[in-house]
């Protein structure tokens, strides 16, 4: 069971206070007034739910008391002057609960009103909106809750879509009233067409400490229109001709939504479907009129437009009338020449005829016309119109008639000429043409059965088609008979048969030079040599070589002309120019060069060189074709120098020439007359690359290394090495390789140095590091002292390590460098001190006796051991570095006491003569 509200807490400390207080009540009962309190004066419970009731007095000491109510009780609680009751399951909407105490025999008695139980708003409805609302007017918005409660905690909120329109609290309003209304009045505008509005009801009981309850209404949706008050345009005939078609359209501006309105158009009692245009918000309704028999007369188009329960209409008059084209009539339309003819107009009753401009008496009249048929009249048309007043307008159609007239065939020059001349070549189409009805069919061909000619047709004229032709034109009311003559011309031309484009004259004889052309009319033919003005060929001439080259004949006639090059030859026997074919040659091997013998001769003659003794006997000496073709004889590789006869022959006749040939070759090196990988001694005399080459003649060798000549120096040294350039130079070209020069050296022990370099204690390890500069590279090898042993050496002997050094690794060890060219070796010693345990055990004679001993020791160090290479022991150790090595004496000793000394004088292979000691302190803590 929850325990007492805060109302009854506070309850029972103000009953505290009054026991307290005890005799200065009673001194007080008669004076002051009694009252009971019930507590708490206003609750909200939802139905079904609980409350404390808390009733109190002031009386010091109340005889009884009690509360009274209606509603359902679970448990009650008493103090002096207090009691608490639980109400539960509250399902009333309200009570009247009694708290009431008797104080000395006075009644004190308070009755309370307070609502119990709120009404959530379940029900919220916002009343209907109207079907169309104008754009521009005010509309109403009612927002109804009914029930809900206590209207002091509700507020009511109109929106438009989410946004809020009006917002309304009914706070101060009495705890009993229920349910609200709240009513907005609102402007209607476009933008309002299709928004939804709603309403919200919040019932706030947070400080009555419930929740908050909200509920919304169903959206309703606005539609707003907006109508133009003009009326729409309607465009239409004002006349329409029964079975004709003819669009109708109606426009009208201002609409919003424009899609939502619908469009009437009818023409009489005709409903017309329409195509309606939008374009923003403007309309455009267009439909098609057709006009019937039954609506003949005045009839009304009609434009209805409705938006929003309003409608702006439009109407026009449109006269629907029948006005068919008049009849003309021929007695016969086809007749032969010399018979009447009569032609007749009618039209409808109120219609007016003119035939050939000639109009009728009166409206309603035919119209005629009667001839005597000619062959003028042949194809003639007549004409005839109607006129009709229709509403104030005049009407007018007409139609018309051909009549044929038959006659026999006229073959006049005008159509058909007696004579034509054509140019040869362009298409042309050949008429001969003749007048008659029926049109009559015309025939020409030649008198002797040959050649047809394709009348009308389009075609190309050629010279074939020369001569004369018998022309018929002929129908079923006669014939007539024509002769004609066709000339073709044409240009000149100049075959191969009368003019050829080759002559061959032979020099020394008699030659013409004449040309025949064909042409219509004939053609004048001129022949001159090509570049000469007035050089014209003509009769018989002596034939010299002088006369070869190229002609142009031309011919001409008033067709045009033609021209062509004839290219005469002079043939003649062969014949030895020095300058192309030389007495002497030089064959320089590998240039890709032949012998070059031309020979002058036409047609051009034959040439063979042969040997003429020696060891040129019968050798064919190869010749260089005088073009470049890909059947080139192949370049020798070596060819024999000495004497060859060269022989020419063409048909007309043979000569000989002797011809002198030697032989030589550019510079050539190569690995067995200069190695490209060459060796040298450090200390050697210098001397030159060992390169040569060979050519014809001899070729001079230069070499230099990477572009500087070469250094003249006595010795070989190192730096020596390196790449070098020989070029091989002779009148015929140059030849170079490339020549690496390595060189080697004896080998020197350029480091020996020990790690660490300063104390080791026994058990300690230790490492010593040899490094060698030799060329080729130097075999290391180690001499340590007798008797040390577990000694590791790295792989390729550089580095000798001892762990867990011993008394028997003290001492000296030599490194050996070793090439092809020498040894040479380096010594470094070790000493091993072992522990001074013996100090921490021995007495106190001991302890002075070895201090005695320490500072002779430390004496003996300065002044004599440092001359011998040795570190000072107790130094070392108190200042963590050796005072002196190798005799310097001082601290510069110290620096180089883990370095090799230098290089002794005399051989590589052997030690130096004073060995170089270094000595390490190895200690115990």
């Amino acid at each position: 069971m929850p325990g007492p509200s805060p109302g009854l807490r506070r309850a029972l400390l103000g009953l505290w206070a009054a026991l307290g207080l005890g005799l200065f009540g009673l001194s007080a009962v008669s004076q002051e007034p009694f009252w009971a309190d019930l507590q708490p004066r206003v609750a909200f419970v939802e139905r079904g739910g609980s409350l404390w009731l808390n009733c109190s007095t002031n009386c010091p000491r109340p005889e009884r008391g009690g509360l009274e109510t209606s509603l359902r009780r679970n448990g009650t609680q008493r103090g002096l002057r207090w009691l608490a009751r639980q109400l539960v399951d509250i399902r009333e909407p309200e009570t009247q609960p009694v708290c009431f105490f008797r104080c000395f025999w006075v009644a004190t008695r308070v009755l309370h009103y307070f609502p119990s139980l709120p009404e959530r708003p379940d029900r919220v409805e916002l009343m209907p909106l109207p079907p169309w609302q104008p754009v521009g007017e005010n509309f109403t918005l009612s927002c109804r809750v009914p029930g809900a409660g206590p209207r002091a905690s509700l507020t009511l909120t109109l929106l438009r879509g989410a946004q809020e329109l009006i917002r309304r609290s009914f706070a101060g309003e009495p705890p009993r009233a229920r349910g609200a209304v709240l009513t907005a009045t609102v402007l209607a505008r476009r933008e309002d067409h299709g928004a939804n509005f709603s309403c919200r009801a919040e019932l706030d009981l947070r400080p009555h400490g419930l929740g908050l309850f909200e509920n919304s209404s169903a959206p309703r949706e606005l539609r707003t229109f907006s109508l133009s008050p003009d009326p729409p345009r309607l465009t239409a005939p004002r006349l329409l001709e029964v079975g004709s078609e003819r669009p109708v359209s109606c426009a009208l501006d201002g609409l919003f939504p424009a899609s939502e309105a619908r469009v009437y158009l009818a023409l009489g009692d005709q409903n017309l479907s329409p195509d309606v245009t939008l374009d923003g918000d403007a309309l455009v309704a267009t439909a098609t009129a057709t006009a019937s028999a039954e609506q003949e007369g005045a009839r009304q188009l009609v434009c209805n437009v409705t938006l929003g329960g309003e409608d702006r209409e439009t109407r026009e008059n449109v006269t629907i009338y029948s006005f068919p084209a008049p009849l003309l009539t021929l007695s016969e339309p086809s007749v032969s020449e010399g018979q009447m003819v009569t032609v007749t107009c009618t039209a409808v009753a109120q219609a007016l005829v003119t035939l050939e401009g000639v109009p009728a008496a009166v409206p309603g009249q035919p119209a005629q016309l009667q001839l005597n048929a000619t062959e003028n009249d042949d194809r003639r048309n007549f004409f005839c119109d109607a006129t009709l007043d229709v509403d104030g307008e005049t009407l007018i159609k007409n139609r018309s008639a051909e009549l044929r007239v038959l006659y026999a065939p006229r073959l006049d020059d005008s159509d058909c000429p007696r004579s034509w001349t054509w140019p040869e070549g362009p298409e042309q189409t050949l008429r001969c043409e003749a007048r008659g009805n029926p049109e009559p069919s015309v025939h020409c061909a030649r008198s002797d059965g040959g050649a047809v000619l394709a009348l009308g047709l389009l075609g190309p004229i050629t010279r074939a088609l020369s001569g004369t032709y018998r022309c018929k034109a002929a129908n079923d009311q006669g014939e007539a008979v024509k002769d004609v003559t066709l000339t073709v011309e044409y240009a000149p031309a100049l075959d191969s048969v009368g003019c050829p484009e080759r002559l061959t004259w032979l020099e020394g004889t008699e030659a013409s030079l004449s040309c025949v052309a064909h042409g219509v009319p004939p053609p004048d033919v001129i022949c001159m040599r090509s570049g000469e003005l007035a050089a014209v060929i003509e009769g018989l001439l002596r034939v010299t070589r002088e006369h070869a080259g190229t002609y142009r004949c031309e011919a001409t006639n008033p067709r045009g002309s033609a021209a062509k090059n004839v290219a005469i030859t002079v043939e003649y026997g062969p014949r030895f120019e020095e300058p192309s074919c030389p007495s002497n040659w030089t064959w320089v091997e590998g240039s890709g060069h032949l012998f070059p013998c031309e020979v002058d001769g036409k047609p051009q003659p034959s040439v063979k060189c042969v040997g003429s003794g020696g060891a040129t006997e019968g050798v064919l000496l190869p010749l260089a074709p005088p073009d470049p073709s890909p059947r080139a004889p192949r370049i020798p590789r070596v060819l024999a120098p000495g004497i060859y006869i060269c022989n020419a022959t063409n048909r007309h006749g043979s000569v000989a020439k002797t011809v002198v040939v030697s032989a030589e070759s550019p510079p050539e090196m190569d690995e067995s007359t200069c190695p490209s990988h060459q060796t040298w001694l450090e200390g050697a005399e210098a001397s030159a690359l060992a390169c040569a080459a060979r050519g014809r003649p001899s070729p001079g060798v230069l070499c230099s290394r990477e572009g500087t000549p070469w250094p003249e120096q006595q010795r070989v040294s190192r730096e020596d090495a390196g790449i070098y350039h020989c070029v091989a130079t002779n009148a015929h070209g140059t030849d170079s390789r490339t020549v690496t020069v390595g060189v080697e050296y004896r080998p020197v022990v350029a480091e020996l140095a020990a790690s660490p370099p300063g104390g080791v204690r026994p058990g300690g390890n230790f490492t010593l590091t040899c490094r060698a500069e030799a060329w080729p590279p130097a075999q290391i090898s180690w001499r340590a002292p007798p008797g040390a042993l577990n000694i590791g050496l790295s792989s390729n002997n550089s580095t000798l390590s001892v762990a867990g050094a011993m008394g028997s690794h003290g001492g000296e060890y030599e490194c050996a460098a070793t090439n092809a060219h020498g040894r040479h070796a380096r010594r470094i010693t070790v000493r091993v001190a072992g522990p001074w345990l013996w100090v921490a055990v021995g007495g106190a004679a001991g302890g002075a006796a070895l201090l005695a001993a320490g500072a002779g020791l430390a004496f003996y160090v300065q002044s004599t051991a440092c001359k011998k290479g040795e570190y000072n022991v107790q130094e070392a150790e108190s200042s963590g570095e050796a005072v002196c090595l190798n005799g310097a004496g001082g601290g510069a000793g110290g620096a180089a006491g883990a370095e090799g000394g230098p290089e002794a004088a005399g051989g590589a292979a052997e030690s130096p003569a004073e060995g170089e000691v270094f000595a390490i302190q190895l200690t115990s803590a």
